[in-house]
């Protein structure tokens, strides 16, 4: 008699691990039509989605900001092509790792005719030798790469990879992706979601799907009787009570950039302090800086946009409340620095140029003097030497 024992506590255990995964895990789509956002890639006519379905898809590396979805379609393009899936750590997995699961590819392939997908979250973390392993595998078509990674592919992974597999962006979840994924929280928790609690994760998970259920989550524990008020979603999200609402967000923002516009330091510091209070996402706050530098000031203090570019990447190093201080030194630079409007003005009469049918054809002393049709060998010169 076979003893199934075993098997039956592994399912138990494996099904209470289910039950108890975080809600974020719980929720997360079987199908191609259950993935919230991401419509550019697999929208009706998306190329993701076309590739998918017609089951032609190559090696992908999926890249965008945390909580869009990359390890999501992952796993939906593992169960919508039926290719075994295989998921490696880029901090614990090392070469031999890589290997064995090349080989296991290989015979899975050979005995069962199945092929594997290989999904390597946050590949950028990979050495350069671990991301070479992957190659040879790859170029032959062994195994179907799909690389997630938060950073920059063109600086954090090698050439040879990157030629090989195909660039897909993703994009930060919108308002409206936001609210869905709330809504499907709140109804598998059976819990109800007041409008202004769905209103405030929503403005402060900056496009975070994984971190807005993560939120709903907590604010559900904390509402006894599953009613998520404004208090619970502020409570969950450990928010000041100097909230704003939607209207009121672009009304401060307004005031931020006015105020530094009008080179009125005071008043540009305390809108940042009312933003950052509030709990607006500090990187939204630096992307405004940016446009701010090059769109207000531009050539009037060119070190300008080299100060806001300096607090974005500070923002993303160090993180609130540190980072207040970095976003006020960029606050206060941008507002006493002289203004001018030359770089909007010199681009808006480019392209006014452009769209009023001005010539695109390159001048003759303009072009490549390296393209082919200018590859020619002037004669050699000779000077009669000097008597």
């Amino acid at each position: 008699m076979t003893d199934t024992s075993g098997d039956l506590f592994t399912h138990a255990a494996l099904q209470v691990l289910r039950d108890q995964a975080p809600l974020a895990a719980r929720l997360r789509p079987r199908t191609l039509n259950d993935i919230v956002g991401q419509d550019h890639l697999l929208g009706e006519h998306g190329p993701l989605r076309r590739l998918i379905e017609s089951d032609r898809l190559s090696s992908i590396i999926l890249w965008g900001p945390p909580g869009t979805g990359k390890t999501t379609i992952a796993e939906v393009i593992a169960t919508v092509t039926r290719r075994e899936f295989v998921r490696l750590s880029a901090v614990t997995s090392g070469v031999k790792d890589v290997r064995e699961v090349i080989d296991a590819a290989r015979d899975r392939l050979g005995q069962n005719n199945r092929r594997t997908i290989v999904f390597v979250d946050e590949i950028h973390r990979f050495n350069a030798t671990q991301q070479d392993s992957l190659l040879p595998a790859v170029e032959a078509g062994l195994i179907t790469l799909i690389g997630a990674t938060t950073e920059n592919p063109f600086f954090q992974v090698n050439a040879p990879l990157r030629s090989r597999s195909t660039l897909l962006r993703l994009e930060a979840l919108t308002e409206g992706d936001i609210t869905t994924l709330l809504q499907r929280g709140a109804q598998a928790e059976a819990a109800v979601l007041d409008d202004d609690a769905c209103e405030l994760i929503v403005q402060r998970c900056g496009g975070d799907g994984r971190q807005a259920l993560t939120s709903l989550e907590v604010a559900i524990a904390l509402a006894k009787d599953k009613r998520v008020s404004l208090s619970h979603a502020e409570a969950a999200l450990s928010t000041s009570a100097l909230r704003y609402g939607r209207d009121d967000h672009y009304d401060v923002v307004s005031a931020l950039i006015k105020s530094m516009r009008a080179s009125d330091e005071k008043s540009a510091l305390f809108w940042l302090a009312r933003m950052i209070e509030a709990g607006d996402d500090p990187r939204f706050i630096a992307r405004r800086l940016i446009v701010f530098a090059s769109e207000d000031i531009g050539l009037g203090d060119a070190s300008s946009l080299t100060t806001a570019v300096a607090a974005a990447g500070a923002v993303e190093h160090v993180g609130l409340p540190e980072a207040r201080y970095n976003l006020a030194h960029a606050v206060m630079h941008l507002a006493a620095a002289p203004k001018s409007r030359a770089v909007v003005d010199a681009i808006s009469a480019a392209q006014a140029a452009l769209l009023g049918g001005a010539s695109i054809e390159v001048p003759e002393h303009l072009r490549d003097g390296n393209s082919p049709h200018d590859l020619v060998i002037p004669p050699r010169r000779y000077d009669k030497p000097q008597s």
